[in-house]
């Protein structure tokens, strides 16, 4: 498979380009800095430098196509303002999505969070960024031409993955270590059958492909 990666240089997609690389998956991963393109490569992935802030629909078009899967793993990060979680966490969520209608890329994964919601109230940063990534999730579920799933990780860790997790449409709170939510999304962009399902992950019992596959087709 080929498969493009919004937000290249991210914690999660750096270790995600591994995984795909070591199975034998042509990996592009977008970044903003050109120097960042070293980690790629030394991650076994293709860097392409886009802003996805300032580009347009066609230009993220070009990139994405050919690809067989699409994974938005893009984020303003914890020390970003409240701007930036609308042209990052939501605005460039849409364009990729967007991007990849016109690509003809049917299958896309979003990471998205434990909370995300449209609706959710408050004016604190972490609202706003709840806010925006429910927003975000809303517009690609709205896309009848991509084959979307929508991870939702609980609180994030750099604990060693132990490869065990839950995965289920309701989960409730959690910790989950990096390793594991680019495990897990590993085995999602190619299992097609989990379309249409909104995931919440955590840590738990359960193997990761066998986690994934017990979702599949729900």
């Amino acid at each position: 498979m080929r498969i493009v990666i919004a937000g290249g240089h991210g914690q999660i997609a750096l270790r995600l380009e591994r995984l795909l690389a070591a199975r034998g998956d042509e990996v592009a991963g977008i970044i903003r800095k050109a120097e960042q393109a070293d980690d790629l490569r030394e991650a076994g992935a293709e860097p392409v430098v886009l802003d996805l802030e300032s580009a347009s629909v066609d230009e993220v078009a070009e990139r994405l196509r050919g690809a067989d899967a699409a994974v938005f793993a893009a984020g303003a990060g914890p020390g970003s303002g409240v701007a930036r979680k609308d042209t990052v966490d939501k605005a460039a969520a849409v364009l990729f999505a967007d991007a990849a209608v016109k690509a003809g890329v049917r299958r896309f994964v979003i990471v998205s969070s434990m909370g995300a919601d449209p609706r959710h109230q408050g004016d604190e940063i972490f609202d706003v960024y709840l806010r925006a990534k429910g927003e975000a999730d809303a517009y690609v579920r709205g896309l009848d031409a991509l084959d979307w799933t929508i991870l939702r990780p609980g609180q994030l860790t750099d604990d060693a993955g132990t490869g065990l997790v839950r995965l289920e449409a309701r989960t409730g709170r959690g910790t989950i270590p990096r390793d594991d939510v680019a495990a897990v999304l590993a085995e999602l962009v190619d299992t097609s059958a989990t379309a249409g399902l909104t995931l919440e992950l955590i840590s738990g019992s359960t193997p990761v492909a066998v986690a994934v596959r017990s979702v599949a087709g729900n």
